[in-house]
């Protein structure tokens, strides 16, 4: 009888593990698919909307075997740092065989669901799962390559969204906008690994051997310079942004209070190392988040009556 409950138990801990390693609160990450339907003025077509909504699923069991297979790459690297020896399969409460599988498993449905909703999208989750396998075994030891690799999994997310969308007024400005944030992201990203691991950051991650906190401000300048220029050539495109007169230029302060705040988080707060979290728990940045997407929503849809 104990026997027989210690088995049920390890299955359950195994499962429970398994579902954490898979990152659900990650997911959120995927909300960016849905830039193609929304800046196209289409979020009232709701063929459209569940279409992409399965698109935003297949991504999410994609996301998912990617976490997957690179907590199993990173395990012994992961058990040196402070944070991450706590998860699931480097603490040892994950089977590495059931990651495996599992990791397999997600991908190959992924895959399917994409490519049976449009060949094209398919071909986009195959690029980013082949992105994130080349990833996981050899781009994140590669200085600059690894945060450049990072934002182009978003990039391909977008990519996705705008095919199933059929787009006809997406602006090419906004594939620069979220390329830059995610790079501004993914370098404040490292800048809190050096902080925090210091002299043994080497040891978890190599890449980070090539970097110094004054190289990573000095990109983190370009990048977010960059990004706040992008977004306001994108609000000058009346017809691309379907809201005339410039009036988009209104949610500009909103990017801009989102750079400012997240370099104070990074610098004085100490903060960054998970960007999805820290959107969710900085009240101020959450806020202005949703007050940027309703504003945009408002511009969009109520010009393009």
């Amino acid at each position: 009888m104990s026997s027989t409950v210690a088995v049920s138990s390890g299955w359950w801990v195994n499962l429970r593990s398994l579902f954490k390693t898979m990152r659900p609160h990650q997911w959120t990450k995927n909300a960016i698919i849905f830039a193609g339907l929304v800046f196209d003025g289409k979020l009232g077509n709701f063929e459209l909307l569940g279409q992409t909504l399965l698109v935003v699923l297949c991504f999410c069991l994609a996301s998912s075997s990617v976490y997957l297979l690179n907590d199993l790459v990173d395990i012994e690297k992961d058990r040196l740092h402070p944070r991450k020896r706590l998860r699931p399969l480097p603490s040892g409460q994950l089977d590495p065989r059931l990651a495996t599988v599992t990791s397999a498993g997600l991908a190959l449905v992924a895959l399917g669901l994409a490519t049976w909703l449009n060949p094209w999208v398919g071909l986009i989750t195959l690029a980013y799962l082949l992105q994130n396998v080349a990833y996981s075994f050899y781009l994140k030891n590669l200085v600059i390559i690894d945060v450049m690799v990072l934002s182009l999994g978003f990039l391909l997310r977008v990519i996705a969204g705008v095919v199933i969308a059929q787009v006809s007024h997406f602006s090419p400005w906004l594939y620069v906008c979220v390329t830059l944030l995610s790079l501004f992201l993914g370098f404040g990203k490292r800048r809190h690994e050096i902080s925090l691991l210091e002299e043994g950051a080497a040891k978890h991650r190599s890449s980070l051997q090539h970097y110094n906190l004054a190289l990573l401000d000095q990109i983190i300048g370009i990048v977010t310079t960059s990004t706040f220029l992008a977004y306001t050539f994108y609000c000058f495109e009346a017809e691309t942004s379907l809201v005339p007169d410039g009036r988009m230029l209104l949610t500009a302060p909103f990017v801009f209070y989102f750079i400012v705040r997240y370099l104070y988080l990074i610098h004085v707060k100490k903060q960054g190392g998970a960007p999805d979290e820290l959107l969710l728990k900085d009240r101020p940045l959450f806020i202005d988040s949703v007050l940027w997407a309703l504003a945009v929503v408002v511009l969009i849809y109520t010009s393009s009556v």
